[in-house]
């Protein structure tokens, strides 16, 4: 190359490269807008899916596994292929997305030079027409961790650059996970809290009646509530909102004893 072409080809490489980084950035913001919608975690990992082909060049088909008490299991795709070329990996134990998943370590993956090391994966990958794979360590809280992984259609479709790219969208992902993560468990235990209010609002006043109908005190009369549940197999919650209701007129049992 000339000394008046270098400098236009670095212009060109800084453009591609400022280009990219648009590409993940957008993804990043798209990803961030679906994180404030989303109701539950596997609805969060399809999201992160769909974007991280968006985010780096060459994704054709993206992944996200996650180990559950060491087991592997793949979360989210989109496509199909991706579970059958998962699934091989988890079968013999050994693969690209689960050295990422347990090394925290980026690895990148030539199908065609893959063979001698992941013989099943790299036979599995080929019967899908992958020819190149890029994995990345994702770790969500203590129990959700793994690796978000990407395939292309081409060979030497992934180089450092996109290996880069994966890991800035893999740091913002992980960091909007772990946030919509904690929001999830709090609402969980709101509701958990809530029910359990309920609940023993309900069987107070179950209580109340019977303690009012019997003339006994309070501990007599929720025996008597906890045994007819276990003669009747029937939760101490749902026992006494039907006595609750009978009593209202609605139908209900007559007082336990």
């Amino acid at each position: 190359m000339d000394s008046d072409a270098m400098p236009k080809a670095r212009s060109q490489d800084a453009e591609v490269s400022l280009r990219h980084i648009d590409d993940v950035t957008g993804a990043i913001e798209s990803l961030t807008e679906m994180l404030d919608r989303a109701d539950d975690l596997p609805a969060m990992l399809r999201w992160v899916c769909q974007h991280a082909t968006e985010a780096v060049p060459g994704a054709d088909m993206a992944g996200v596994t996650l180990l559950r008490d060491g087991k592997p299991t793949t979360a989210a795709i989109t496509d199909e292929t991706v579970s059958e070329v998962d699934a091989d990996q988890y079968r013999v134990g050994d693969g690209p997305c689960l050295e990422a998943a347990t090394t925290g370590k980026v690895v990148r993956v030539d199908v065609e030079e893959a063979h001698e090391r992941w013989p099943a994966f790299a036979a599995s990958a080929r019967r899908a027409g992958v020819r190149s794979y890029l994995a990345a360590p994702l770790v969500i809280d203590n129990v959700h961790s793994g690796a978000i992984n990407l395939y292309g259609r081409q060979a030497h479709g992934f180089f450092e650059a996109e290996a880069a790219l994966l890991e800035l969208y893999t740091t913002a992902v992980e960091a909007g996970l772990r946030t919509a993560s904690r929001y999830l468990d709090a609402r969980a235990l709101a509701g958990q809290l809530r029910t359990a209010l309920e609940s023993r609002a309900v069987i107070d006043q179950a209580k109340g009646i019977i303690m009012a109908a019997r003339r006994i005190d309070a501990d007599s009369a929720f025996a008597l509530l906890v045994e007819q549940s276990q003669r009747e197999q029937v939760k101490l919650r749902l026992l006494a909102e039907r006595f609750v209701a009978g009593v209202a007129g609605t139908g209900g049992d007559d007082v336990p004893g």
